[in-house]
């Protein structure tokens, strides 16, 4: 199974940036692992909240047959070992590839929300961008540990 993470910009605090670096070395021992930061939208004016922004449309294109996942406010909750059994599920499921989505400033429309397979939510406590693009990667990794009994998540 391929993972693959897709966020707008880049990290700016270099302390993150390397940790999310070394986490990104440690899940390249479980699965195929590949980080993608897109560029911000183009112009100052955002496109309508109810539609698909062009950015959007493309984003859908590039994914098209992956499972995917949207960090969002309003997704599921779960445990790092509940994480970890969906991880496994989707795995035994034979999905090829499950695609992580971290939202800029801005977030998702909602017209993109209703075309994720599913909403995930870190927490119920707002983090920045740089600290929930570090807690999905350390949760990911996580969730390996476990499936794998490592003894990392203990």
């Amino acid at each position: 199974m391929r993972i693959r993470i897709l966020w707008e910009g880049k990290t700016k605090d270099l302390h993150l940036r390397a940790i999310q670096h070394d986490l990104a070395g440690r899940i390249g021992h479980f699965a195929a692992l590949s980080v993608e930061e897109l560029p911000p939208p183009r112009g100052t004016g955002r496109a309508r909240k109810s539609g698909l922004t062009s950015a959007e449309r493309g984003l859908l294109e590039k994914l098209r047959g992956a499972i995917k996942v949207l960090l969002d406010e309003r997704g599921r909750e779960r445990s790092s070992h509940e994480f970890a059994q969906w991880l496994g599920q989707e795995a035994l499921r034979g999905s090829r590839e499950l695609a992580f989505l971290v939202g800029g400033t801005e977030g998702f429309s909602s017209a993109f929300r209703g075309e994720a397979d599913h909403l995930m939510a870190l927490s119920r406590m707002t983090l920045t961008r740089d600290w929930a693009r570090t807690l999905l990667l350390e949760q990911i990794y996580r969730g390996f540990t476990i499936l794998h009994n490592f003894p990392y998540h203990r």
